[in-house]
Protein backbone atom coordinates (compact mmCIF):
# COMPACT_ATOMS: atom_id res chain seq x y z
CA UNK A 1 0.00 0.00 0.00
CA UNK A 2 2.53 2.34 0.52
CA UNK A 3 4.60 1.48 -2.60
CA UNK A 4 1.27 2.21 -4.67
CA UNK A 5 1.17 5.37 -2.62
CA UNK A 6 4.45 6.46 -3.24
CA UNK A 7 4.14 5.86 -7.16
CA UNK A 8 0.58 7.87 -7.70
CA UNK A 9 2.31 10.67 -6.04
CA UNK A 10 4.98 10.26 -7.92
CA UNK A 11 2.79 10.17 -11.49
CA UNK A 12 0.68 13.23 -10.07
CA UNK A 13 4.23 14.94 -9.57
CA UNK A 14 5.48 13.71 -13.20
CA UNK A 15 2.38 15.37 -14.54
CA UNK A 16 2.36 18.62 -12.70
CA UNK A 17 6.30 19.14 -13.36
CA UNK A 18 4.73 18.34 -17.94
CA UNK A 19 1.97 20.89 -17.63
CA UNK A 20 4.27 23.28 -15.92
CA UNK A 21 6.95 22.75 -18.65
CA UNK A 22 4.42 23.05 -21.47
CA UNK A 23 2.91 26.20 -19.82
CA UNK A 24 6.64 27.91 -19.86
CA UNK A 25 6.92 27.01 -23.69
CA UNK A 26 4.18 27.95 -24.42
CA UNK A 27 4.71 31.32 -22.62
CA UNK A 28 7.63 31.78 -24.29
CA UNK A 29 6.66 29.92 -28.08
CA UNK A 30 4.66 32.87 -30.27
CA UNK A 31 1.80 31.99 -32.59
CA UNK A 32 1.91 33.46 -36.35
CA UNK A 33 0.26 36.60 -35.04
CA UNK A 34 2.83 37.34 -32.64
CA UNK A 35 1.38 36.13 -29.59
CA UNK A 36 2.11 33.78 -27.12
CA UNK A 37 0.20 30.46 -27.33
CA UNK A 38 -0.13 30.35 -23.63
CA UNK A 39 -2.17 34.22 -23.97
CA UNK A 40 -3.69 33.05 -26.83
CA UNK A 41 -5.12 29.78 -25.44
CA UNK A 42 -6.22 31.47 -22.32
CA UNK A 43 -8.09 34.70 -24.35
CA UNK A 44 -9.79 32.03 -25.96
CA UNK A 45 -10.89 30.39 -22.59
CA UNK A 46 -11.97 33.28 -21.36
CA UNK A 47 -13.59 35.18 -24.33
CA UNK A 48 -15.91 32.06 -23.86
CA UNK A 49 -16.34 32.48 -20.43
CA UNK A 50 -17.44 36.13 -21.11
CA UNK A 51 -19.47 35.41 -23.92
CA UNK A 52 -21.49 32.62 -21.82
CA UNK A 53 -21.93 35.20 -18.84
CA UNK A 54 -22.80 38.14 -21.31
CA UNK A 55 -25.77 35.80 -23.05
CA UNK A 56 -26.94 35.09 -19.74
CA UNK A 57 -26.64 38.54 -18.31
CA UNK A 58 -28.37 39.50 -21.92
CA UNK A 59 -31.28 37.14 -21.18
CA UNK A 60 -31.67 38.80 -17.76
CA UNK A 61 -31.79 42.06 -19.03
CA UNK A 62 -34.53 41.04 -21.53
CA UNK A 63 -36.53 39.34 -19.18
CA UNK A 64 -36.38 42.32 -17.13
CA UNK A 65 -36.91 44.67 -19.71
CA UNK A 66 -39.97 42.69 -20.90
CA UNK A 67 -41.14 42.28 -17.82
CA UNK A 68 -40.69 46.65 -17.40
CA UNK A 69 -42.47 47.14 -20.87
CA UNK A 70 -45.52 44.70 -19.71
CA UNK A 71 -46.23 46.98 -16.85
CA UNK A 72 -45.65 49.70 -18.87
CA UNK A 73 -48.78 48.95 -21.43
CA UNK A 74 -50.67 47.38 -18.24
CA UNK A 75 -50.12 51.02 -16.93
CA UNK A 76 -51.64 52.71 -20.41
CA UNK A 77 -54.38 50.25 -20.16
CA UNK A 78 -55.61 51.28 -17.40
CA UNK A 79 -55.01 54.76 -17.81
CA UNK A 80 -56.87 54.62 -21.18
CA UNK A 81 -59.85 52.37 -19.34
CA UNK A 82 -60.28 55.50 -16.69
CA UNK A 83 -60.41 57.79 -19.68
CA UNK A 84 -62.58 55.93 -21.41
CA UNK A 85 -64.75 55.22 -18.73
CA UNK A 86 -64.56 59.20 -17.58
CA UNK A 87 -65.54 59.91 -21.50
CA UNK A 88 -68.47 57.63 -21.22
CA UNK A 89 -69.98 59.34 -18.14
CA UNK A 90 -69.16 62.31 -19.69
CA UNK A 91 -71.38 61.95 -22.64
CA UNK A 92 -74.17 60.72 -20.87
CA UNK A 93 -74.08 63.80 -18.78
CA UNK A 94 -73.90 66.01 -21.99
CA UNK A 95 -77.05 63.46 -23.21
CA UNK A 96 -78.98 63.93 -19.91
CA UNK A 97 -78.89 67.74 -20.33
CA UNK A 98 -79.69 67.70 -23.45
CA UNK A 99 -82.93 65.74 -22.92
CA UNK A 100 -83.27 68.27 -20.05
CA UNK A 101 -82.66 71.20 -22.39
CA UNK A 102 -85.16 69.48 -25.12
CA UNK A 103 -88.02 69.24 -22.28
CA UNK A 104 -87.41 72.88 -20.74
CA UNK A 105 -87.97 74.05 -24.29
CA UNK A 106 -91.02 72.45 -24.87
CA UNK A 107 -92.18 72.81 -21.38
CA UNK A 108 -92.09 76.98 -22.29
CA UNK A 109 -93.15 76.43 -25.13
CA UNK A 110 -96.53 75.20 -24.34
CA UNK A 111 -96.46 77.72 -21.64
CA UNK A 112 -96.26 80.38 -24.30
CA UNK A 113 -98.79 79.13 -26.09
CA UNK A 114 -101.50 78.17 -23.61
CA UNK A 115 -103.51 81.28 -22.34
CA UNK A 116 -103.58 80.04 -18.36
CA UNK A 117 -102.06 80.89 -15.68
CA UNK A 118 -99.34 77.70 -15.24
CA UNK A 119 -96.83 77.13 -12.53
CA UNK A 120 -93.63 75.32 -13.72
CA UNK A 121 -92.72 72.44 -11.24
CA UNK A 122 -90.45 69.66 -11.36
CA UNK A 123 -90.75 66.33 -10.56
CA UNK A 124 -89.05 64.87 -7.08
CA UNK A 125 -91.08 61.58 -6.24
CA UNK A 126 -93.43 59.01 -7.68
CA UNK A 127 -95.31 55.94 -6.35
CA UNK A 128 -97.24 53.34 -8.12
CA UNK A 129 -99.62 50.90 -6.02
CA UNK A 130 -102.16 48.90 -7.49
CA UNK A 131 -103.98 51.19 -5.17
CA UNK A 132 -102.42 54.39 -6.10
CA UNK A 133 -100.56 56.34 -8.75
CA UNK A 134 -99.38 59.51 -7.64
CA UNK A 135 -96.15 61.96 -8.39
CA UNK A 136 -94.60 64.26 -5.96
CA UNK A 137 -93.74 67.94 -7.32
CA UNK A 138 -91.48 70.39 -5.77
CA UNK A 139 -94.22 73.49 -5.74
CA UNK A 140 -97.06 73.61 -3.21
CA UNK A 141 -99.16 76.22 -1.24
CA UNK A 142 -96.68 79.00 -1.14
CA UNK A 143 -96.74 79.02 -4.85
CA UNK A 144 -100.59 79.07 -5.38
CA UNK A 145 -100.99 75.46 -5.51
CA UNK A 146 -103.99 74.04 -4.49
CA UNK A 147 -106.31 70.69 -4.61
CA UNK A 148 -108.11 69.84 -7.85
CA UNK A 149 -105.61 72.02 -10.07
CA UNK A 150 -105.16 69.95 -13.38
CA UNK A 151 -101.16 69.13 -14.02
CA UNK A 152 -100.32 68.81 -17.70
CA UNK A 153 -97.22 68.02 -19.73
CA UNK A 154 -96.25 68.49 -23.57
CA UNK A 155 -96.97 65.58 -24.06
CA UNK A 156 -100.41 65.39 -22.89
CA UNK A 157 -102.78 65.36 -19.24
CA UNK A 158 -100.87 64.20 -16.39
CA UNK A 159 -103.25 64.16 -13.56
CA UNK A 160 -104.77 66.35 -11.03
CA UNK A 161 -103.07 68.03 -7.00
CA UNK A 162 -104.92 65.62 -4.30
CA UNK A 163 -102.61 67.18 -1.46
CA UNK A 164 -100.80 70.59 -1.29
CA UNK A 165 -98.06 71.09 1.38
CA UNK A 166 -95.79 74.77 1.45
CA UNK A 167 -93.70 73.22 -0.40
CA UNK A 168 -94.86 70.94 -2.48
CA UNK A 169 -97.93 68.56 -3.88
CA UNK A 170 -98.99 65.47 -4.75
CA UNK A 171 -100.80 64.56 -7.82
CA UNK A 172 -103.06 61.72 -8.71
CA UNK A 173 -102.54 60.50 -12.06
CA UNK A 174 -105.43 59.87 -14.60
CA UNK A 175 -104.38 56.49 -15.11
CA UNK A 176 -105.27 55.70 -11.22
CA UNK A 177 -107.93 53.07 -11.31
CA UNK A 178 -109.52 56.16 -8.95
CA UNK A 179 -109.52 58.65 -11.47
CA UNK A 180 -111.37 60.41 -13.87
CA UNK A 181 -112.16 62.79 -16.62
CA UNK A 182 -114.46 64.49 -18.60
CA UNK A 183 -113.62 63.95 -22.07
CA UNK A 184 -114.40 63.86 -25.40
CA UNK A 185 -113.37 62.59 -29.02
CA UNK A 186 -111.67 65.34 -31.26
CA UNK A 187 -113.14 63.92 -34.12
CA UNK A 188 -116.74 63.46 -33.95
CA UNK A 189 -117.17 65.16 -30.45
CA UNK A 190 -118.47 62.37 -28.79
CA UNK A 191 -118.44 62.43 -25.03
CA UNK A 192 -117.52 60.43 -21.88
CA UNK A 193 -115.18 60.07 -18.99
CA UNK A 194 -112.07 58.80 -18.82
CA UNK A 195 -111.44 56.73 -15.77
CA UNK A 196 -108.04 54.68 -15.07
CA UNK A 197 -107.67 51.22 -16.42
CA UNK A 198 -105.16 48.32 -16.13
CA UNK A 199 -101.49 48.37 -17.75
CA UNK A 200 -101.97 52.05 -16.77
CA UNK A 201 -104.38 52.31 -19.74
CA UNK A 202 -107.94 54.58 -20.08
CA UNK A 203 -111.03 53.32 -20.59
CA UNK A 204 -113.64 56.05 -22.24
CA UNK A 205 -116.90 54.99 -20.43
CA UNK A 206 -120.75 56.47 -21.02
CA UNK A 207 -119.62 56.76 -25.06
CA UNK A 208 -123.15 56.00 -26.66
CA UNK A 209 -122.95 53.03 -28.66
CA UNK A 210 -124.19 54.92 -32.08
CA UNK A 211 -121.53 57.41 -31.30
CA UNK A 212 -118.71 57.55 -34.62
CA UNK A 213 -115.56 56.31 -32.53
CA UNK A 214 -112.62 54.60 -33.91
CA UNK A 215 -109.05 53.07 -33.24
CA UNK A 216 -106.69 56.11 -33.43
CA UNK A 217 -109.40 59.19 -32.33
CA UNK A 218 -107.90 61.38 -30.45
CA UNK A 219 -109.25 62.12 -26.93
CA UNK A 220 -109.31 65.37 -25.00
CA UNK A 221 -110.31 67.03 -22.03
CA UNK A 222 -113.80 68.01 -22.37
CA UNK A 223 -113.61 70.64 -19.50
CA UNK A 224 -116.76 69.87 -18.07
CA UNK A 225 -115.27 68.36 -14.69
CA UNK A 226 -114.46 71.37 -13.40
CA UNK A 227 -110.55 70.00 -12.99
CA UNK A 228 -109.06 70.28 -16.61
CA UNK A 229 -109.28 73.04 -19.08
CA UNK A 230 -110.78 71.96 -22.20
CA UNK A 231 -109.38 70.59 -25.04
CA UNK A 232 -106.21 69.70 -23.85
CA UNK A 233 -104.96 65.79 -25.45
CA UNK A 234 -105.57 62.97 -22.99
CA UNK A 235 -104.00 60.16 -25.25
CA UNK A 236 -105.61 57.91 -28.31
CA UNK A 237 -108.04 55.35 -28.76
CA UNK A 238 -106.77 51.96 -28.67
CA UNK A 239 -109.65 49.45 -29.23
CA UNK A 240 -113.83 49.66 -29.52
CA UNK A 241 -115.44 47.32 -28.21
CA UNK A 242 -119.59 46.88 -27.55
CA UNK A 243 -120.29 46.34 -24.06
CA UNK A 244 -122.38 43.28 -23.13
CA UNK A 245 -125.86 44.11 -22.09
CA UNK A 246 -124.99 47.92 -22.15
CA UNK A 247 -126.02 50.67 -24.55
CA UNK A 248 -122.58 51.91 -24.30
CA UNK A 249 -119.26 51.20 -25.62
CA UNK A 250 -116.08 50.00 -24.39
CA UNK A 251 -113.44 52.41 -25.74
CA UNK A 252 -109.36 51.42 -24.24
CA UNK A 253 -107.49 54.87 -24.82
CA UNK A 254 -103.67 54.77 -24.69
CA UNK A 255 -102.72 58.01 -22.75
CA UNK A 256 -100.29 60.76 -24.22
CA UNK A 257 -98.15 61.63 -21.17
CA UNK A 258 -95.87 58.83 -20.14
CA UNK A 259 -95.49 59.85 -16.16
CA UNK A 260 -92.24 57.67 -16.21
CA UNK A 261 -90.32 59.66 -18.81
CA UNK A 262 -91.44 63.04 -17.44
CA UNK A 263 -89.21 65.56 -15.52
CA UNK A 264 -90.80 69.02 -15.35
CA UNK A 265 -94.68 69.59 -15.43
CA UNK A 266 -97.31 72.40 -15.51
CA UNK A 267 -99.58 73.06 -12.92
CA UNK A 268 -102.97 75.28 -14.14
CA UNK A 269 -103.67 77.62 -11.32
CA UNK A 270 -106.22 79.27 -13.31
CA UNK A 271 -109.36 78.38 -12.39
CA UNK A 272 -111.48 76.67 -14.69
CA UNK A 273 -114.88 77.52 -15.57
CA UNK A 274 -116.38 74.62 -13.51
CA UNK A 275 -113.90 75.69 -10.69
CA UNK A 276 -114.53 79.24 -10.89
CA UNK A 277 -118.28 79.20 -10.80
CA UNK A 278 -118.18 77.08 -7.38
CA UNK A 279 -121.64 76.53 -5.17
CA UNK A 280 -122.76 79.55 -5.91
CA UNK A 281 -122.07 80.04 -9.28
CA UNK A 282 -123.99 76.66 -10.24
CA UNK A 283 -127.02 77.38 -7.92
Amino acid sequence: MALLDIRQRSGYLFLAVTLGHILLISAQVNSRSGVPVLEAVTFGVFAEIQRAVSNAVGGVRHVWTGYAGLRQVHRQNEELSRELAAARVEVQEQRALADRSRGLEQLLDMRQRTPLQTVAAEIIGAAATPDFKTLTIDKGSRDGIKTDMAVISPAGVLGRVVVASPRAAKVQLLIDRNAAAGALIERSRAQGVVIGGEDNRLVLDYVNELSDVVAGDVVVTSGIDGIFPKGFVIGRVASVEKSAGTAYKRIVVQPAADASAVEEVLVVVSPTPGRAAGPEGGA
